[in-house]
């Protein structure tokens, strides 16, 4: 009998397993995925084929396109710069196969056990574990924490095929694309084009809605759109693709804009319109739990209406985010061992690696007007940062947004150098109820891209240094 047993080792189960062993609870995970030598690979998506991997290729294609593009401003002349893709996947490949063995000697180091197969739910104290031989096992726990992750979407107008991927294959193309579609716009889709635009493909973004990142703040909105088409990405806003046909080495999509019908045909094709929850084969039989378009239906602890059945990560409600499915793995665990830690689902950081990186956390200004709160604006431009000049990283801005009265931080909005760090600064202060002067008043190291946030935060109050004061 075990006291934990986790169903999933993503970003979610692996660090819900961790907790829950270190808290003294004698802990399984079960976890289907195979390697080529048919041993468990742990990690989930986000390590495996997801954040580590895209994030390990925008680095190296970001530095193959400044070598070739924005190198020789700096004074540095490089001459018969080649391409080794093979090279750039197999340091891909290698930094997966580090961290997700990794995560089998943290499994042991915490004392945590493991099976392979696929976990199933038979009732609220027994699991079957279906193997890769074919037999089953079943096993007896006091709780069970559901963490099986999710799957791109495939959509019927582009179904999967040699030349029409999802983001799992745009990872592993042997060449580099001459051109290349995406369908979707969202982060995975301009983090996927990023990469094979600096690399060498002509790259079409259709995207079916008519606004362009609409979950973001619409200053970073508006910026990002422009420079990601200075940048090559040609984006098509209101593209609905109606049909695509697989060819022998290309594909050939139509698309609906502005009422014409528009025919093209690319090298491959990338479909990128999201992701849906693995919950459809979770459960063996009925036990009254809801789903609700898939997702499972949780309280604010990630407690199913069985109080011993928890669901955490991208098969629940939320942004499908690893950070935000490791806190619920931590939540929870912590929960069952009879602690109070809960998730602050108001402070939920988002970050599209492009460069510029993009970061934002909490509320926008569309957002706050629709709850008509009353609220300043601080935004101070990167061209305006020393640091940032210095490293010919000078696009985008900070953005501050604070309550109008008591001067609470409610958002902040970062495109350009660091952005990521810098909204966790944020978040930090935000987290503790800073207030925009509370920034104002903490010394920033100079020069730093950091300053910004600082300025910005000045500017909320009419208090800027270096750029003129105006309040909106």
């Amino acid at each position: 009998m075990f006291d934990v047993v986790v169903i999933g080792s993503g970003p979610a189960g692996y660090v819900a397993a961790i907790r829950a062993s270190q808290l003294g609870l004698k802990t399984l995970c079960i976890e289907e995925a195979l390697d080529k030598k048919g041993k468990p690979t742990f990690g989930g998506t986000c390590l495996n084929v997801g954040c580590i991997p895209s994030k390990a290729l925008l680095d190296s294609s970001h530095r193959y396109h400044e070598a070739k593009k924005n190198l020789g401003s700096h004074g540095v002349k490089i001459e018969g710069i080649k391409l080794d893709l093979q090279s750039m996947m197999k340091r891909k490949n290698d930094i997966v196969s580090k961290l997700t063995g990794g995560i089998d000697g943290l499994f042991a180091s915490n004392k945590v056990e493991t099976i392979s197969g696929k976990g199933m739910i038979v009732s609220s104290n027994k699991i079957r574990v279906e193997k890769i031989d074919g037999s089953y096992e079943e096993i007896d726990t006091k709780n069970i924490i559901i963490a099986t992750g999710s799957t791109p979407i495939e959509i019927p107008s582009a179904s999967f095929s040699k030349n029409i991927v999802n983001s799992t294959g745009a990872l592993s193309f042997e060449t580099v694309p001459k051109t290349l579609g995406i369908v979707g716009a969202g982060i995975i889709g301009l983090e996927l084009g990023s990469v094979w635009s600096r690399l060498g493909s002509d790259v079409t973004v259709l995207e079916a809605m008519n606004d362009f990142l609409p979950m973001t703040d619409p200053d970073i909105s508006k910026d990002a759109f422009k420079e990601f088409n200075n940048q090559g990405l040609n984006i098509q806003l209101g593209a609905k693709v109606t049909g695509t046909k697989d060819l022998k080495n290309s594909v050939k999509v139509k698309y609906d804009l502005k009422d014409k019908e528009v025919e093209v045909d690319f090298e491959k094709l990338i479909v990128a319109v999201g992701r849906k929850p693995n919950s459809s084969e979770v459960f063996l039989n009925d036990l009254d739990i809801k789903i609700n378009n898939g997702f499972i239906e949780v309280n604010e602890f990630c407690q199913t209406s069985i109080d011993n059945i928890w669901a955490v990560g991208d098969v629940v409600r939320g942004p499908m985010l690893a950070h935000k499915g490791s806190e619920e793995g931590i939540m929870v665990a912590e929960r069952i061992a009879n602690k109070f830690m809960q998730v602050n689902y108001d402070l939920v950081p988002s970050v599209i690696y492009s460069h510029p990186e993009i970061a934002w956390v909490g509320k926008n200004e569309n957002e706050l007007k629709s709850e008509g709160v009353n609220y300043k604006v601080g935004k101070f431009p990167f061209a305006a940062s020393g640091r940032a000049l210095a490293v010919d990283q000078s696009v985008g801005f900070v953005k501050v947004l604070s309550e109008e009265r008591t001067d609470t931080i409610l958002g902040v909005h970062v495109i350009g150098p660091a952005a990521a760090e810098i909204v966790q600064q944020a978040l930090i202060s935000m987290e503790f109820g800073s207030s925009a002067e509370d920034i104002a008043l903490t010394m920033f190291s100079h020069p730093t891209v950091s300053e910004a946030f600082h300025e910005a935060a000045l500017a909320a109050n009419n208090q800027a240094i270096h750029i003129g004061n105006k309040r909106r």
